[in-house]
């Protein structure tokens, strides 16, 4: 999987920084201007002060006060502020003050998962022009530094050197949606496409204003952003466990520096070093992109001066590590809820993904304290090389029955993709994407009666040589068709316009053979001259199906099978 090119710095903001900040207040870095506070619930603001300061946040006509604990730590949770609440200003008094201004009262959400939430706007087809017209005052995006840790940190590090606008609230315009995010520099790919439709289509529908916070990585395992806690819950998961214990003390084993000297280290370095390399990177990155336009060979990338210290925990891969350092930093604050693109780095583990990722939901919101916030997944596209027999197996499957299966889980919604991917693990079609986890957004997190999800299987019946398939009756919508992508691969195999494809059945010898499909109303029957005694029916069961069954709606159905996995 593609990780980008952003190093990823494990910054300890633990007690070594804590403690050389306590003079004055100090909040987190998910605080600052132009930020987005989630209406309709109370609102968590914390932070570090002085043992027994007292501390008090004001925003509008609402306010409250407290006095730090002995470790000075501090948090007040403001009372709900109604939707409509005009921008304003947060305001925090100790012995100090801090202000933040700009700030407007809407939906905060949170994008995540690995690289095809990573993905940029500008790589997306119709991607450069929607990022283009990207001007959405009411939007608001923020970025989160890439980071991990060995145990939960407190803040994460703030923007890099090459990258000034993030880790810190911007305004969505075409400038700041095409340079946050990981595809950049040269690529120039910028916030999550995946990420910024989704944003821009809550925005539009509610005409509330939209946070939305990014916090991903290319490349990495669910189990990497589960706590240590959540996996110690479920028993099938304590080889996760098992590995981040082992693999920390391996780590303090193979380096000498200890964490504490580390971040003094780097904070030194920052301190002789940093603007002049900050000064450098801009420079190159013009340079760079000066060179892109007109086809030369870009200059060196600038090294960083007097030899950064080396980090002692590049832990990313390691379990909980990505939630220790780009998750726990952001709790407890106030999200309306999650979307979710993720499992490619789990292939081959499907059955344990039908724990992990429901493992990983509960643990967020039981770690938040908000109660079942919407998490709103997407079910993993077409990849890969088609099928060449009806019984091939097949790990994409595997794995998007697991998260079929994840939507019992309460207020969970999943965007089904099985027919925008290609052969490509990043698939470009990434508008549709954000626009059909809108759509169950819209759902569940909202309320809307609206048809959100294509068929979804429910039950099934033989009748003589034939097998009658049912679906939800939410997820018919208008009734079944015979459906085609919105977008074309053009390296795909046809898809027929006229005939059901992607059903495959089988008798009890468990021999499978493509089968006939045809709409009976509101149900599929199913059939082939080859099997006089069918006991089993599967759809889209392949890495890369050839399949075309929709609703009226355009949306596509789930793949599934009526088989018991074994």
């Amino acid at each position: 999987m593609k990780h980008g090119s952003v190093f990823i710095v494990f910054f300890v903001f633990g007690v070594a920084m804590v403690s050389a900040l306590r003079a004055e207040v100090k909040l987190p870095a998910i605080f600052g201007d132009h930020m987005v506070m989630q209406q309709d619930q109370k609102i968590p603001v914390w932070g570090w002060a002085d043992p027994g300061e007292k501390v008090a946040v004001t925003f509008g006509a609402v306010s409250s006060a407290t006095t730090a604990g002995a470790d000075g730590k501090w948090r007040i949770d403001l009372p709900a502020v109604s939707p409509g609440t005009p921008p304003g200003t947060l305001v925090v008094n100790g012995k100090n003050t801090v202000t933040f201004s700009d700030v407007l009262v809407g939906d905060v959400w949170m994008c995540s998962g690995q690289s095809n939430m990573v993905y940029g706007l500008r790589h997306s087809y119709h991607g450069q022009e929607e990022a283009k017209q990207a001007d959405y005052p009411g939007i608001r995006l923020f970025f989160v530094v890439k980071s991990a840790a060995g145990s939960p940190v407190d803040s994460f590090a703030g923007a890099p050197f090459d990258s000034p606008l993030q880790g810190k609230w911007q305004v969505c315009t075409p400038e700041t949606v095409a340079k946050l995010g990981d595809f950049t520099d040269q690529d120039e790919g910028g916030f999550s496409a995946v990420g910024y439709v989704f944003a821009k289509a809550i925005h539009l529908s509610t005409g509330r204003p939209v946070g939305m916070i990014a916090s991903y990585v290319g490349g990495t395992n669910a189990s990497a952003w589960t706590s240590l806690a959540g996996l110690k819950k479920e028993p099938a998961l304590s080889t996760y466990v098992q590995k981040l214990t082992e693999n920390l003390e391996n780590q303090r084993l193979y380096y000498s520096i200890k964490w504490a000297d580390y971040v003094a280290a780097r904070h030194q370095w920052v301190d002789t070093y940093g603007k002049a390399y900050e000064a450098q990177m801009q420079e190159w990155s013009a340079l760079a992109r000066e060179a892109q336009k007109l086809n030369e060979v870009p200059p060196s990338r600038p090294e960083p001066p007097g030899t950064p210290p080396r980090n002692p925990n590049s832990i990313h891969a390691l379990p909980a590590s990505l939630f220790n350092g780009m998750i726990a930093p952001l709790i407890p604050y106030a999200l309306k809820g999650v979307i979710w693109y993720q499992g490619e780095a789990n292939l081959g583990h499907g059955r344990e993904y039908g724990i992990l990722l429901p493992a990983l939901i509960n643990d967020w919101r039981e770690q938040w304290g908000q109660g079942d916030f919407p998490f709103i997944f997407v079910q993993l596209p077409n990849c890969e090389k088609p099928p060449q027999a009806a019984g091939d197996p097949s790990i994409w499957a595997d794995l998007r029955e697991s998260q079929l299966k994840t939507l019992s889980l309460p207020n969970t919604g999943m965007a089904v993709t099985i027919d925008i991917g290609n052969f490509d693990i990043h698939p470009r079609d990434k508008i549709d994407v954000g626009l059909r986890l809108a759509l169950s957004a819209r759902h569940v997190a909202y309320g809307e009666t609206l048809v959100y999800t294509g068929p979804l299987y429910a039950s099934m019946k033989v009748e003589g040589a034939s097998v009658r398939i049912a679906f939800a009756e939410d997820s018919i919508g208008g009734g079944l068709i015979i459906g085609s992508s919105p977008i074309v691969d053009p390296k795909a195999p046809p898809v027929s316009t006229t005939e059901l494809q992607g059903f495959a059945i089988a008798g009890e010898d468990q021999v499978w053979v493509w089968a006939d499909a045809k709409i009976d109303g509101q149900t599929i029957l199913v059939s082939s001259p080859q099997v006089a005694h069918p006991v089993a029916v599967r759809y889209a069961w392949a890495n890369n199906p050839t399949c075309n069954l929709y609703n009226k709606e355009g949306l596509p159905a789930s793949p599934f099978r009526t088989d018991p996995s074994k």
